[in-house]
């Protein structure tokens, strides 16, 4: 047979090839035979009609390296046929379809991938993944921001795939994911190793306002400021630098978020033991003070124990006064101890205790009834504020301010800083209260006039008249503090004369003493019982009723012998 007419074996293999060139189409990954190399280009049969070219140094290594005729090789389709009459083929390209399929594979299995950073961009770096290039972004890189990334650059190292786009080209990595897994293992490894209550040895890492951080062999602990010494640390900078070797106590660990407390303070006695008997209830001692607020002072009676003062323990006097108006810091300061709780490792002190109570000492030096003299501080609504010696202040009521008028009409008449004098009425140490009156000061005259005599019941007294009222007559017992009110029906015996109006302000009368109550303070006089009582002693004098005699001569018979008399 002639070639124009080929065996049944030469025509199966056409067909074969045929269906082979039919199944390559661009873009595919294929394999091909190196058939040629031309200088610096390697010629591919990749079962297609034509074959391609690729450029050696797409393979590797110098000139191609190691690639010869007949070897098997992987290549990407780029274009079937050009206008050159050849396959475009990719050496490069296939390599990178090749890596995107593992990548995938990877990144579904959640497994790290190897590559090197090659180059900085914009935020970030990029890394060849075997081909294919990935995006670091730079927060990606370690776990701590770093300044220099070119010790890092161009070595093979693991990074962890956290997106993927194929259609866009995009693979996004990071380093930091994977120091930080590896991390959290060795953590848990070195946490596994430790227990509560363990002693060990630590370098200071980083110091804050709150406490430092120390390195315990690659785990670090958090030793808080207060458990640094028993005794108060404004800062930690007080008693540690960044560097130092330090041997703490583990106190607690959380197995869960690998946290880690530690404590200075724990490995030394606990000073508070027997809190009780070093520091009795009563007892004055010396401290410092530390710190200052607005509710109290801190003084620290020995290193690990502070005491409070509050506020209201610091005068006995200055009641709104800030603490730091009385004390300052790192003052030395006497104080006693009032009350010690060692469960919840409480002192309470008193300042104003190592001084004299000046109401007891006013008491001592002023005793009930005595005269004091003082300025008038303030007026409130109830009485006058007098400052009295010894820093206190003493209260006169409204009551205790006149005899006669009204408290609220008579405080008008004083002023802040008035020089006044009070009557020492009662002094309550406990209370801090001390009571004075002002009209005490004068006398009573209730006792006054009772001791002399001159006003008791049925008593003559001479009345002048300062105020006409429809009701009656406001009158004032001549040569005495007292007043007295005498009503209409007491004005006179006839119902004629029983009116207000035929009397004037300033005129003088007589009237008979009808009630002395010295208890209830009150004085009552009556014009009708002195003229009753005049008619009866007239007519006991000059005659009866049964003597013919009329009342008119009787009464002016006693006129008569009262004007022969004066």
């Amino acid at each position: 047979m002639s070639n124009a007419n080929p065996s049944r074996e030469d025509f199966a293999s056409l067909l074969e090839a045929s269906f082979h060139e039919q199944d390559v189409a661009e873009g595919m990954v294929v394999k091909g035979t190196v058939v040629a190399i031309e200088k610096d280009m390697a010629v591919i049969d990749a079962g297609l009609k034509v074959e391609g070219r690729v450029a050696l140094k797409e393979f590797g290594g110098r000139a191609g390296g190691d690639l010869k005729v007949g070897d098997t090789v992987e290549v990407y389709v780029e274009r079937i046929e050009n206008a050159l009459g050849e396959a475009v083929l990719s050496r490069d390209k296939a390599r990178r379809e090749e890596s995107w399929v593992k990548l995938e594979e990877k990144f579904n299995a959640n497994e790290k991938v190897e590559g090197q950073i090659f180059n900085q961009v914009k935020g970030g770096f990029t890394v060849d993944l075997d081909g294919a290039v990935a995006f670091l972004p730079r927060s990606q890189v370690d776990i701590r921001p770093i300044r220099d990334v070119t010790p890092l650059m161009n070595t093979p190292q693991p990074f962890q795939i956290l997106k993927m786009d194929k259609r866009r080209g995009n693979i996004v990595v990071s380093r930091r994911t994977v120091l930080e897994e590896s991390r959290a293992e060795q953590r848990s490894e070195i946490v596994q190793n430790l227990e509560e209550g363990q002693t060990v040895d630590g370098i200071v890492k980083n110091i804050t306002d709150y406490g430092a951080f120390v390195d315990l062999g690659g785990i670090d602990g958090l030793l808080h400021v207060t458990d640094m010494a028993w005794r108060r640390v404004n800062h930690p900078t007080e008693i540690l630098q960044i560097g130092q070797t330090v041997k703490v106590q583990i106190i607690r660990i959380n197995q869960e978020t690998h946290r880690i407390s530690l404590g200075m303070k724990q490995l030394e006695a606990d000073p508070w033991d027997g809190i009780g008997v070093k520091y009795p209830m009563g007892v004055k001692v010396t401290g410092r003070v530390t710190n200052i607020t607005d509710y109290g002072a801190f003084v620290e009676l020995e290193p690990g124990i502070e005491g409070l003062i509050h506020v209201s323990e610091m005068s006995w006097t200055k009641k709104n006064v800030h603490p730091g108006k009385i004390l300052s810091t790192s003052q030395e300061v006497e104080v006693v101890v009032l009350e010690v709780d060692p469960n919840k490792r409480r002192i309470s002190l008193g300042l104003k205790q190592t001084l004299s109570n000046p109401w007891e000492s006013f008491r001592d030096q002023f005793p009930i009834g005595t005269i004091v003299e003082g300025e008038v501080k303030n007026k409130t609504e109830f009485g006058l504020f007098i400052g009295l010696d010894g820093d206190v202040d003493g209260m006169v009521h409204l009551s205790d301010l006149d005899w006669n008028r009204p408290g609220e009409q008579v405080i008008e008449e004083f002023n802040k800083g008035d020089m006044v004098k009070a009557q020492v009425l009662d002094i309550d140490v406990e209370k801090e209260r001390i009571s004075l009156g002002m009209k005490q000061v004068g006398g009573d005259p209730f006792v006054d006039a009772a001791e002399a005599g001159e006003v008791r019941r049925g008593a003559v007294v001479t009345c002048e008249i300062t105020e006409i009222k429809e009701g009656g007559l406001e009158v004032k017992i001549v040569d005495t503090d007292l007043t007295s009110f005498i009503r209409r029906s007491d004005l006179a015996r006839d119902r004629d004369e029983q009116r207000p109006e035929r009397f004037q302000v300033g005129q003088k009368l007589d009237a008979r003493v009808t009630q002395f109550d010295k208890k209830a303070r009150r004085v009552g006089v009556s014009i009708k019982a002195l003229q009753i009582f005049e008619e009866k002693e007239a007519v006991q004098q000059y005659g009866s009723s049964d003597s013919g005699a009329s009342l008119g001569d009787i009464l002016g018979a006693a006129l008569k012998g009262r004007g022969d008399e004066e």
